[in-house]
């Protein structure tokens, strides 16, 4: 069985290895790039209310995020942009991602637990995947933070640049106003062109073009 399909255990506060969390956001949205998130939490500097990204409110979010920044031993999150997503495809820029924070920490971690059941090729260290993990280990759940916060404050600095999408509100999800801006007004730098629906406006709008040119 491949390491990536083997049940991560759980591991436990007297575990004296240096032990780094990892998980993304921002697989699914049309636009803008994923966030992957590296975090060694310091054993000495505990951080309450950690708990998965998405169970957590934005204010929740972002006063955790302070904390951890503070806190932790060390941290990286690494930006994946959306020419390299279009390149290799979500899921590989994603794993390339993770790859790049790990190897970003220092110090070194020497075992990363990763949110999920693949596990990245080429990791700095051993490694486990673990299922739910960003609901389970304060590492990833602390990875998962950072990644949400700043990948949502990346997201609102795009919208001053292209407010017509409404980046602040939706992140670059599919959302009914997000779909209707990309009918309306055709992607824009940041858009995913691998993923069907940007695709599919971007072919709709060099319609209309050489409609307009004939």
């Amino acid at each position: 069985m491949p390491p990536a399909s083997r049940p991560a255990r759980r591991f436990r506060a007297a575990d004296t290895r240096l032990i780094a969390g990892v998980d993304e956001a921002g697989r699914g949205p049309l636009a803008g790039p994923v966030a992957v998130a590296a975090v060694i939490l310091d054993r000495t500097r505990r951080i309450r209310g950690l708990d998965d990204s998405k169970k957590l409110t934005a204010l929740q979010r972002e006063a955790l995020y302070e904390k951890i920044v503070e806190r932790a031993l060390c941290w990286h999150v690494e930006f994946v942009e959306v020419e390299e997503i279009d390149r290799l495809n979500i899921f590989r820029a994603t794993m390339a991602g993770m790859r790049r924070a790990l190897c970003a920490l220092s110090p070194c971690a020497e075992l990363a637990i990763v949110d999920g059941n693949h596990l990245p090729p080429e990791l700095p260290c051993a490694a486990e995947a673990l299922v739910g993990g960003d609901a389970s280990e304060p590492a990833i759940m602390a990875a998962s933070i950072l990644a949400k916060v700043a990948r949502d404050r990346l997201m609102c600095r795009l919208h001053e640049r292209w407010p017509q999408y409404g980046f602040d509100e939706h992140k670059g999800y599919s959302t009914p106003r997000h779909l209707a801006a990309l009918a309306e007004h055709g992607p824009c730098p940041v858009h995913r062109r691998s993923f069907a629906p940007v695709y599919a406006a971007q072919v709709q709008q060099l319609a209309l073009a050489l409609e307009d040119g004939v």
